[in-house]
């Protein structure tokens, strides 16, 4: 046994791991899950999954349904939104996406990196009764959305590899061509418009949003559809002049300095 597996075997917490497991399982089904097939799902006992269901329905964290079946509740969304910094970006962003959804006619999004994917943290629909819209709290591809580019295009070079390294891969996972290049090509021109990969017919445009540390922070992005049910739909150069004056007007909310400049403004 490595000195590395010694060290894990000496910490472990196996009530606070099959809470976690838990947790993970339920977040990441449509449904929810009888206590039998939690418990096959995890390769436990029923026994060992009673008493931690028991404990999560009891501290919010997990449901229990009048079928006896268990599902998430929002609590730890709703702790993860209690984090200051998230908060604050999200706060200081929404009134700007939606005034550019009203003028752009089209949806837009916020997603930040954690650990191996993209997590969006904030949403605005398109006004009308259609549009795309991504579920706030979804995990979105690394390496193929404009999101991933542009904050991989954006991140130091240690930072990038790590990035890469970690990445948590996706189903239909497609690396461009010349990756490397497109992301200095990004980075250069301070923004990422590209097809999408998941969705005929859309274009995703992304722009940074800076910290005053000069690190990106976030990337705002509109999937741009294009309409036929208004007069005079917005063209996708006229949607990214309007994404890149709210990226900058939240930049400078957030106190960093937009990345002017045929390097992107940074070192």
């Amino acid at each position: 046994m490595s000195k590395t597996d010694e060290t894990n075997e000496r910490y472990r917490a196996p009530a606070l791991d099959k809470g976690l497991d838990i947790i993970e399982l339920l977040s990441g089904v449509e449904e929810s899950m009888s206590q039998s097939e939690i418990a096959k799902a995890l390769d436990r006992s029923s026994n060992e999954i009673y008493r931690m269901l028991d404990r999560l329905v009891r501290r919010g964290y997990v449901a229990r349904t009048s079928a006896d079946r268990y599902e998430m509740t929002l609590k730890l969304f709703g702790l993860a939104h209690r984090h200051p910094p998230m908060r604050r970006l999200v706060s200081q962003s929404l009134p700007v996406m939606r005034c550019f959804a009203r003028e752009a006619e089209q949806s837009c999004h916020m997603t930040v990196y954690d650990r191996g994917s993209l997590v969006v943290i904030a949403q605005v629909d398109a006004p009308g009764y259609w549009g795309i819209a991504i579920r706030v709290g979804s995990h979105i591809s690394l390496l193929n959305t404009g999101s991933g580019h542009l904050l991989l295009a954006f991140a130091p070079p240690a930072e990038r590899a790590l990035m890469l390294e970690e990445r948590e891969v996706m189903p239909h996972e497609i690396r461009v061509a010349d990756f490397d290049e497109r992301l200095n090509r990004v980075r250069a021109q301070g923004y990422e418009m590209m097809p999408s990969q998941q969705t005929a017919g859309i274009t995703n445009i992304s722009m940074p949003l800076m910290g005053p540390s000069g690190r990106v922070l976030a990337a705002l992005t509109c999937a741009h559809l294009p309409r036929l049910d208004v007069d005079n739909p917005r063209s996708t150069d006229e949607v990214r002049e309007r994404l890149e004056a709210a990226a900058r007007e939240i930049t400078a909310a957030a106190g960093g300095d937009w990345p002017d400049g045929p390097e992107g403004g940074r070192e």
